[in-house]
C-alpha cells in the first residue's frame, strides 16, 4: 500500500479462490503469535487451518482487505452457538492478520469494523476475542477501539520444579 494514498483497502468477504491466500497468510499470522508464546505450530496446522478457514468461507465467516487486486489481510468469525442460554449472544472474532506492509494504515480498523458490522448483522450482541497477554500492540490497538478486559486465561507449567512451587500441599498436611 502507498503511505501516502488515505484510501482505505477494500473489505470483502472472501471467495473460495481466497481460502489458500489466506491459509497462508494465517502460517504468517500464527508464526508471528509464536514470538508472543503461542503454542500454536503454524506449518503444521496449515491443513487444518486452511479447512476451518474454508469453513468460515462458506459460512459469511471470512473477510478479506484488497488493496487493488491483493489481499493484505483477512478476519475470520462466527456467531457463538453453545447450548448453554446467556444474556448476551456473542460474536467470536477468531483471527484477524495485516500483513507487514500495510499495517499503519487503516487495514486492521476496516477489517474490524466490518466484523462487528457482519457480526452484529447476524444477531451478535457483543463481540469477544483472545489476544496473547504479551502481544502489547495487539491489546492497544483493541483497548483504542473500546474493547475491555473480559476474561483473563491463567496458566501453569507442570515441569520439573513443581514440587518447590507447592507450597499450598506442604503446609496443609
Amino acid at each position: 500500500m502507498d503511505p501516502n494514498d488515505n484510501s482505505r483497502p477494500t473489505i470483502e468477504r472472501a471467495t473460495a479462490d481466497d481460502v489458500e491466500t489466506v491459509a497462508d497468510l494465517w502460517v504468517r499470522l500464527a508464526r508471528d503469535q509464536r514470538r508472543h508464546d503461542s503454542y500454536v505450530h503454524a506449518d503444521a496446522n496449515r491443513e487444518t487451518m486452511r479447512d476451518t478457514l474454508a469453513a468460515h468461507q462458506v459460512n459469511d465467516g471470512l473477510l478479506v482487505a484488497r488493496d487493488g487486486g491483493t489481499v493484505v489481510g483477512f478476519a475470520s468469525f462466527s456467531v457463538e452457538r453453545g447450548s448453554l442460554q446467556l444474556d448476551a449472544t456473542r460474536g467470536v472474532l477468531s483471527n484477524i492478520y495485516v500483513v507487514p506492509a500495510a499495517r499503519g494504515q487503516g487495514v486492521g480498523t476496516a477489517l474490524l469494523e466490518a466484523v462487528e458490522d457482519e457480526l452484529a448483522s447476524q444477531g451478535a450482541d457483543v463481540v469477544v476475542l483472545e489476544v496473547m497477554a504479551r502481544n502489547e500492540a495487539a491489546r492497544r490497538f483493541y483497548e483504542r477501539k473500546g474493547y475491555e478486559t473480559f476474561r483473563v486465561a491463567m496458566e501453569r507449567d507442570l515441569g520439573d520444579d513443581r514440587s518447590e512451587n507447592d507450597t499450598h500441599s506442604k503446609e496443609d498436611g
